[in-house]
């Protein structure tokens, strides 16, 4: 199996039982190994107060692109660690794109840094997260 066949594979099967991106709103537009790219399009449900996106919508973006780049490799992986910076505000209407890349894995330890952009290209927020592998696979190999 391609480290590309198993990335997808291992995308299909965590999309499958992600309710939390899916309710939200998010797609998944590509994963490879290490990477992951997923989109959302701002919707009045997910702006606060100020009539901005809420922060936490765009950290969950992120953190669910994080999510897919970290388990591409069909080993179990999870949050260790987020730290997200908010550059410029989301607005209603907007098309958001966060864009996971591995920056380090050393045995069970994982660095990602995931940039989240508007359609014009915009750096709307920053992140990186620090994963952990665990028990288990996401498929059977």
């Amino acid at each position: 199996m391609t480290p590309q066949d198993r990335a997808t594979r291992a995308a299909q099967a965590l999309w499958a039982d992600d309710g939390a991106s899916q309710w939200i709103g998010m797609r998944l537009v590509s994963v490879g190994e290490g990477t992951a790219v997923l989109s959302l399009v701002v919707e009045k449900h997910h702006c606060n107060g100020h009539g901005i996106c809420h922060g936490g919508i765009t950290f969950s973006l992120a953190d669910s692109a994080f999510a897919f780049a970290c388990n591409s490799r069909n080993q179990s992986t999870v949050a260790q660690s987020n730290m997200i910076t908010y550059t410029a505000p989301a607005r209603l209407g907007d098309a958001l794109t966060a864009t996971a890349r591995e920056v380090a894995l050393t045995g069970r330890s994982g660095i990602y840094d995931v940039r989240v952009c508007n359609q014009a290209g915009e750096t709307v927020a920053e992140m990186r997260g620090l994963s952990r592998s665990i028990r288990g696979r996401l498929f059977e190999e």
